[in-house]
C-alpha cells in the first residue's frame, strides 16, 4: 500500500476480521496436528482420555469466563458504577449518544481509580456489556478524545471481541493442557505399542517438538489476534464518530504521559484501550502504528 494512500475504515474492519479468522484457523490446525501426532505415538484410547480431560477443563473455563467476564474484570480493578446524574454526566451522555448512533444497547458504565488514561469493555454480548474508564481519562481528555476512546470500546462490544478472544483463549489453553499431559506421560511410557518401532520413535520426536513449540506458537498467534482486534476497534470507532482526530488525540496523550499502573491485574491487561504495562506491549499494536493508520482514514 502506498505510504499516503487513504484507508477506508470499512476496508480496515473487514481486513482485520479476515486476518483474525485466518489466525484462529492456525490455532485450530496446530491443535489437530498435535492431536494426530499424539494419537500415533500412543494408543488412540489414551489420546481420547487426554482430549476428554482437556475438553472438560476448557469448557468449564469457557463457561465461567463467558458468563462472568464482566464481573471478574470490574472486581479486579475495583470499579464503581456511575449513573447519568452527578459529575460524570458528560461521560454518560457521550456513551448514550454513541449507542444511539451505532444502534448498540446502552452498556453499564463504570469508573476506576487510576491516573492513567485508559478504558476497557467487557461482557458476553452487547446486551450484557460494560464500559469502564479511568479517572485519568475523564480528567485529561477533552470531549472529542473521550468520545473516541468510548467509541473504540463500543467497537469491541459491537464486534463481539470478548466472546471471540475467550474462544481463542480456550483453544490455546487446550493446546497447553494437551502438551503438558503428553510431555509428562512420556515418563511412564515404556516398550512402545504394536506399531512399527522406528516410525513410532520418529513420531514421538515430532510429538515432543510440537508439544514444546505449540503452546509458544499459539500464544504468539493469540497476541497477533488481539492486535488485529485493536485495529478493528479503532476503525469501528471512526465508523461511529466519523472523527479520527479525537481518537488520535487520546493516543498521543497516552504516549506522552501514561505510566505503568501496578494496581491493574495483568490478567485483564489485554482488555484495556492502551496497554497498562509498558513492558508488555505485545498484546496491543504500538501507539505510533495505531496513530499512523488512523491518520490515513
Amino acid at each position: 500500500m502506498p505510504e499516503n494512500q487513504r484507508i477506508d475504515f470499512r476496508d480496515q474492519i473487514s481486513r482485520n476480521k479476515t486476518k483474525s479468522v485466518f489466525l484462529m484457523v492456525i490455532v485450530f490446525a496446530v491443535l489437530v496436528v498435535l492431536g494426530y501426532v499424539i494419537s500415533y505415538v500412543f494408543e488412540p484410547g489414551y489420546f481420547f482420555i487426554i482430549m476428554i480431560f482437556a475438553v472438560i477443563f476448557s469448557i468449564s473455563y469457557l463457561l465461567i469466563s463467558y458468563y462472568n467476564c464482566d464481573k471478574i474484570a470490574l472486581m479486579s480493578v475495583g470499579a464503581q458504577e456511575i449513573k447519568r446524574e452527578g459529575k460524570y454526566k458528560q461521560y454518560y451522555d457521550l456513551a448514550e449518544g454513541l449507542t444511539l448512533a451505532s444502534g448498540l444497547p446502552m452498556p453499564k458504565l463504570y469508573i476506576m481509580k487510576s491516573e492513567q488514561i485508559n478504558a476497557f469493555a467487557s461482557g458476553r454480548n452487547p446486551k450484557k456489556s460494560v464500559v469502564c474508564v479511568t479517572e485519568g481519562a475523564l480528567e485529561k481528555l477533552d470531549k472529542k478524545e473521550l468520545e473516541g476512546v468510548l467509541a473504540h470500546e463500543l467497537g469491541h462490544v459491537g464486534n463481539y471481541d470478548i466472546r471471540y478472544m475467550t474462544l481463542v483463549a480456550v483453544m490455546v489453553g487446550m493446546i497447553s493442557i494437551i502438551s503438558q499431559i503428553f510431555l509428562r506421560s512420556l515418563w511412564f511410557k515404556s516398550g512402545g505399542n504394536s506399531r512399527d518401532n522406528k516410525g513410532s520413535a520418529i513420531f514421538m520426536l515430532i510429538g515432543v517438538i510440537l508439544a514444546v513449540l505449540a503452546p509458544i506458537v499459539v500464544y504468539l498467534v493469540q497476541l497477533a489476534i488481539s492486535r488485529k482486534r485493536e485495529f478493528s476497534a479503532d476503525a469501528t470507532a471512526v465508523k461511529f464518530t466519523r472523527y479520527p482526530p479525537g481518537l488520535i488525540g487520546a493516543l498521543k496523550k497516552i504516549k506522552q504521559g501514561n505510566q505503568p499502573d501496578k494496581k491493574i491485574n495483568r490478567a485483564v491487561a489485554p482488555l484495556f484501550f492502551a496497554n497498562p504495562f509498558t513492558e508488555l506491549g505485545s498484546t496491543h499494536p504500538s501507539i505510533d502504528r495505531r496513530i499512523e493508520v488512523l491518520e490515513k482514514m
